[in-house]
């Protein structure tokens, strides 16, 4: 049977990069959520539907199948048995996939597809609410968290090494206003799952946060 990891939290909070490590360190599929809505995005593209065509794209994405398979320990994104990985990246895709992803019937049809792929293979998910609405079964769930200033100088240094002017207080601001957001939007909303372990990061490293998720998962599997 498989086994499934679940991480939730905000922006910020490393839930990509803790996923993804973790997935790696026990084998398992990380699952890029962001990925397979790019992908459904490339999929109406290519069926010439416009971002404003709300009523096409709903009827469009019930005919996608989407998957995640991993080569040579590189993730690979198939649609309709086509690996697309390589056209993910394109700005067209990236407008579609800001504008489908809003749309519900685009929402319900992945959250379909990434519970067929988790009920197949083990797989790491991260997102907003994956313990909470796509794998309210998950066998270990981590609400994986930061402060606010902390999540902010992250990205501050991140931005800081790859040449990018910054201020620190703006930056802050902005991850404020999208927690408020993501925790006030009317579908599935962030929060902790009720029987989600709350992980606080702010003095962790990621080895620390790996580490204490493998070791959730061996107690949960024990």
């Amino acid at each position: 049977m498989a086994i499934n990891i679940a991480i939730d939290g905000p922006a910020g909070s490393g839930k990509s990069t803790i996923a993804k490590a973790v997935a790696k360190e026990l084998e398992f599929i990380y699952v890029d959520t962001g990925a397979m809505y790019r992908a459904m995005a490339l999929h109406l593209i290519r069926k010439g539907i416009l971002p404003e065509e709300s009523e096409k794209i709903m009827e469009a994405c019930e005919k996608a199948d989407i998957s995640i398979a991993y080569e040579n320990g590189l993730q690979q994104v198939i649609l309709d048995g086509e690996n697309v990985t390589e056209y993910l990246r394109q700005e067209e895709v990236g407008n579609m996939a800001s504008v489908s992803s809003a749309n519900l019937k685009v929402r319900e049809k992945l959250v379909q597809l990434q519970r067929t792929l988790a009920a197949k293979e083990n797989v790491v998910m991260d997102g907003r609410d994956i313990g909470t609405c796509v794998l309210p079964n998950a066998d270990v769930k981590v609400y994986l968290t930061a402060s606010a200033h902390t999540r902010a100088l992250r990205r501050y240094k991140e931005l800081e090494e790859n040449g990018v002017s910054c201020v620190l207080e703006e930056i802050e601001a902005d991850i404020n206003e999208r927690d408020y957001r993501d925790m006030h939007r009317d579908i599935s909303p962030l929060k902790k799952a009720e029987d989600a372990v709350l992980l606080d990061s702010s003095n962790m490293n990621i080895m620390e946060v790996k580490r204490e998720i493998i070791r959730l998962y061996k107690e949960a599997i024990a």
